[in-house]
């Protein structure tokens, strides 16, 4: 007994060791917490890898705020999600693509008793639950289902017999992830009786409906549609209520030409906030702001006007007169709130560190918290902090050394200042130069944060300073930082890049000569800019990108951002298209040996975008490789997919960087 204390006290006091890529699918995934009517419990999610089976599963986990119970409430070999409780506390509602009773496949909402026993089969629907909210009596649903075409892939032979073309009806007739898109297939809102189980149609419409918002005594829903006549054209949606009775007729409460989302009810019912985005013509470059419109109509009011940062997360206090919510701000997430009548916006916390999904019911406010060192946890907010409820990953952290990540601010040389972050190599030695990674975020309305990102920590791991700068594009810096990049894609975010390149070599971290850089999507974009503006990088990695746009039109999703931004080739010219599509048409100037990653299912970012770069340079002499993934989509989903592309990033650095030389002399 003695000896087995010992060695177990060894183990526990062990020098703690680099992250490996083994510990990719280690990691859990904690996601959607989301506060039960008393306030007691807080139900969340929790996504696993089974690495022998090559599939990641989610469950669903409740635990008591006052930090007494952590239970797990659902196992099965299917994921679960969206956890929501019914209003009277009695049920835990989710979706699953379970084995069930009905005749459908696919996902459905299954209901969980508090009281004990196994989750039951709620509904058996043939068109897709993308997203379900339960009506205040707890014996309703609002469920926004979406007609779609049959998964080819899912289909029996037998079934693939019966196959018809795909006619096609729509302007904007693809989506990732979604497949192709027809004027009769609809996102729309059903009212669902529990009951019953009998799905009604909401509106009698043919328009796309989202988000669905009960109103505190469940005779309204408000919910967000574009009902213009070019409605597919225009990248715009509005607020609208409508009476919680199958047909009735919507009123539209806002009439912004732009992006209006996320309605939500004030308790005493009388008003609904949302997020107001930018005008249409800035399409991907939309920064939000918080509005509040009466629930009957009338005057639309903008309560965080001088903020110039996007918000999200929006909720009202149990007494309607204070609205609570989320701030992008400059590499961090916070919490904040704001008065209904309008005033100064009120930070709650100072750390540095990211706020996401926040939840609240009763005394319980729930929300993910992360930092640049550690992944997120559920955390709830008590004596103005956040106090950390979950503990999924720290004892796996908890044996893990990681390289410092700091803030850095540099000006390009057009006098724009830049933000971003470095993290330094496991073991850092100042006054030694190292290799240097340029690791670009995709958008690029997106920023580079104060939060747990797996990629920059394994780069640091194997001997890499990492530099993540937020160019021009980024959000985060308010809504002219984002738009600055508008119709001038690969100029201002390179002249940032290659500052934050500069900067750290004058810091004495990285080597000038021993660069690469890389990123994903929009990451990708500018890593094929750089490459093509620049020789000083020894390799490069480049995930979903495109390097001549006009290709692009009318072949990727984004048909209504090239019409608003660019303008069709036909009645703009050439020019402008010609412009961003420098690294496909100058790729002779390019001499950096280049991997290109893609989905081959990918309708955002299309392979063909990696396809002629990949040509281009074989064309012209210059290493590279191309690396498809079959079946996946955007964003690669499968595991050993997923360790693939980090272990082919890993592999192509190391093949034309070489890490610095220690006194011994080793490398």
């Amino acid at each position: 007994m003695k000896l087995t204390l010992a060695v177990f006290a060894f183990a526990a006091y062990a020098a703690p060791r680099p992250l490996s890529i083994e510990d990719m699918h280690r990691f859990k995934d904690v996601a959607d917490p989301r506060c039960s009517p008393d306030g007691k419990w807080v139900a969340y999610t929790l996504t696993s890898t089974n690495v022998e089976a090559d599939k990641r599963d989610t469950d669903i986990w409740i635990a008591a705020i006052d930090g007494s119970a952590s239970l797990r409430v659902t196992t099965s070999a299917e994921a679960e999600n969206s956890p929501r409780w019914s209003p009277d506390g009695r049920y835990l509602a989710f979706l699953s693509g379970r084995p069930g009773t009905g005749k459908n496949k696919g996902s459905q909402i299954w209901l969980l008793d508090r009281r004990g026993g196994e989750a039951q089969q709620l509904t058996d629907s043939k068109a897709r639950i993308s997203a379900f909210e339960w009506a205040p009596d707890s014996k309703r649903m609002a469920i926004v289902l979406r007609d779609e075409e049959d998964d080819i892939a899912k289909l029996s032979e037998k079934d693939k017999e019966k196959l018809r073309p795909i006619v096609l009806d729509r302007y904007s007739f693809k989506r990732d992830g979604e497949g192709y898109l027809s004027a009769k297939k609809h996102s729309r809102i059903h009212l669902f009786d529990i009951e019953s189980k009998k799905f009604e149609l909401l509106t009698n419409t043919d328009f796309e409906e989202a988000s669905p918002a009960w109103s505190p005594d469940g005779a309204r829903l408000a919910f967000t549609s574009n009902h213009a006549p070019d409605w597919d054209r225009v990248p715009s949606s509005d607020i609208f209520v409508v009476d919680a009775i199958p047909g009735a007729p919507p009123k539209k409460l806002t009439s912004f030409p732009g992006q209006d989302t996320k309605p939500v009810w004030s308790p005493d019912g009388k008003w609904i906030a949302y997020l107001k985005g930018s005008d249409h013509m800035m399409g991907e470059y939309n920064v939000t702001q918080l509005a509040v419109v009466p629930a009957d109509g009338g005057e639309v009011r903008i309560l965080t006007a001088s903020l110039d940062r996007g918000v999200s997360q929006v909720s009202f206090r149990a007494d309607s007169k204070v609205l609570e919510f989320l701030v992008t701000d400059d590499m961090t997430v916070y919490a904040a709130r704001v008065s209904l009548q309008g005033g100064p916006v009120e930070k709650l916390s100072t750390a540095r560190q990211v706020v996401a999904s926040t939840n609240s019911a009763g005394a319980c406010t729930a929300a993910l918290v992360s930092t640049v060192d550690k992944p997120a946890e559920v955390h709830i907010w008590t004596s103005g902090a956040w106090k950390k409820l979950s503990s999924h990953n720290d004892a796996l952290m908890a044996g893990i050394s990681l390289g410092a990540t700091e803030e850095v601010r540099f000006k390009a040389r057009d006098g724009n200042e830049a933000h971003g972050l470095l993290t330094k190599p496991v073991g850092y030695i100042a006054g030694r130069r190292y290799p240097a990674l340029l690791r670009i975020h995709g958008g690029p309305n997106a920023q580079d944060q104060h939060s747990w990102q797996f990629d920059r920590h394994i780069f640091a791991a194997k001997g890499y300073a990492v530099l993540q700068v937020n160019y021009r594009g980024s959000s985060g810096r308010g809504q002219q930082y984002t738009a600055s990049i508008a119709k001038d894609w690969g100029n201002k975010e390179v002249l940032d890049l290659l500052a934050g390149v500069d900067h750290i070599v004058s810091m004495g971290v990285a080597d000038a000569d021993n660069l690469g850089v890389g990123g994903w999507s929009y990451g990708g974009i500018l890593t094929d800019y750089l490459i093509a503006t620049t020789t000083r990088f020894k390799a490069a990695t480049s995930g979903a990108g495109v390097a001549f746009p006009l290709a692009f039109y009318g072949h990727d999703q984004y048909i209504r951002q090239y019409d608003h931004e660019i303008g069709p080739p036909w009645k703009g010219g050439l020019e402008p298209w010609l412009k961003i599509g420098y690294p496909f048409l100058h790729a002779d100037r390019i001499k950096t040996p280049a991997l290109f990653l893609c989905g081959d299912k990918d309708f955002n970012v299309p392979l063909l975008g990696s396809e002629q770069m990949y040509q281009a340079l074989k064309n012209v002499g210059v290493d590279t490789q191309l690396v498809i993934y079959p079946g996946e989509n955007h964003g690669i989903a499968k595991p050993a997919f997923r360790r693939d592309v980090m272990e082919r990033y890993l592999a192509w650095y190391a093949k034309y960087l070489k890490m610095p030389v220690t006194e011994s002399g080793d490398r």
